[in-house]
């Protein structure tokens, strides 16, 4: 049980966020954050505004505050008990003021992006000879190291560690695309992931670029119909047996995923029944993206969307890791990838909103963490 409940600490500034003034800290009124796997985490915070004062007579105090301006960079640490979680390290992209006739019903919302935003505003051409894709992606990332940017660890593939001949072909980053875009398309290739994790330190944001992570220990139970055990408000399950895929490339026929989805979270893997075909005169990246489709495309055959109640759950569900679920049945228990996860923050209600997903149906293990 949570007897300190849950606290959350507002930081902004231009480069190197501080704790934001009393004025801004009384004036927000919800946090909203949501962190997932597919493209950029984003933010939104929501003030109460109003001319209370003959500092409003011209215009909303907040809407003056040069810290809330675009490209002001804004954290977010939330403290569950003792130790403080990096909610959020990004970047304010867009402001929206909504006037109301009603007494003290005015608000004021930035939304933002992680510090990945960075990534996404210069579109030049550029040039990787003699390297493999993953030394690409860290040496892009490196150039945005004052945001904090960590570089990912080395994915464990073969192809995307293997040096390109310089003779047979130069990598280019096409003169259109964005960092930002250049890296999702790499990733995209393999049947990769590209997401930005903030923390586990403020100030510093780690870089994910491989697949998904599934060798974390699984984080604590979600418990359905359970009593009051119970922690999840609400949760539904879909299986789409059309979403495995076979697919036909140089090489021959892929229906099986590869090793860095060997480890099962499902009994009862589909058969794929849909076949593409890969075929190309690039054999080498012909191989490369079938694989990858194969891969991506057994991601997501079960899924799960629901919410929980942050106090009851005692703690905080974070994305791009394993949790174990429990309640629902012998078919849809058991362990799950956690894809994305909402933050919904008022004063006294903390709420999550997240999406599961995994490659079949039927639990592996007769129980799961507690």
């Amino acid at each position: 049980m949570n007897l300190l409940g849950v606290h959350l600490t507002l930081m902004i500034g231009k480069k190197i966020p501080t704790p934001a003034s009393l004025f801004v800290a009384e004036a927000l009124r919800s946090v909203e954050v949501t962190q997932g796997d597919q493209g950029p985490s984003g933010f939104q915070l929501t003030f109460h505004v109003g001319r209370s004062s003959v500092l409003d007579l011209l215009d909303y105090r907040l809407l003056n505050d040069p810290l809330l301006k675009p490209f002001s960079r804004v954290m977010l640490l939330v403290r569950f008990a003792v130790a403080p979680v990096v909610l959020m390290d990004g970047i304010i992209t867009t402001q929206q003021l909504s006037p109301s006739n009603e007494p003290g019903a005015s608000t004021f919302t930035v939304t933002g992006e992680d510090v990945s935003v960075m990534m996404d505003l210069k579109q030049q051409h550029r040039a990787f000879p003699a390297i493999p894709d993953y030394g690409a992606v860290s040496t892009i990332i490196g150039d945005y190291v004052e945001y904090g940017l960590l570089p990912s660890l080395p994915p464990a593939n073969i192809q995307a560690l293997n040096p390109y001949n310089p003779f047979e072909e130069i990598p280019q980053k096409p003169a259109n695309q964005t960092d930002r875009a250049y890296l999702q398309s790499l990733a995209q290739r393999y049947g990769f992931l590209f997401y930005v994790t903030p923390g586990p330190v403020p100030l510093f944001s780690q870089a994910h670029w491989g697949p998904p992570e599934r060798l974390s220990i699984p984080q604590s139970a979600l418990s359905v119909n359970m009593g009051p055990a119970s922690n999840v408000e609400s949760i539904n399950f879909s299986y789409d047996g059309l979403r495995p895929q076979q697919v036909l490339s140089n090489e021959g026929k892929i229906s099986e995923p590869s090793l860095s989805r060997s480890i099962a979270l499902a009994r009862n893997r589909p058969e794929a029944q849909r076949l593409v075909d890969l075929t190309s005169d690039d054999k080498r990246r012909a191989e490369i993206n079938a694989q990858g489709m194969v891969d991506q495309s057994f991601d997501d055959v079960v899924t799960a969307t629901g919410e929980l109640d942050v106090l009851r759950y005692n703690g905080l569900l974070k994305p791009h890791g394993l949790v174990g679920l429990r309640g629902a049945g012998d078919t849809f228990d058991g362990n799950y990838y956690v894809k994305s996860v909402t933050h919904k923050i008022s004063k006294g209600r903390y709420t999550q909103s997240f999406s599961l997903s995994r490659e079949g149906t039927g639990t592996r293990l007769p129980f799961v963490l507690p």
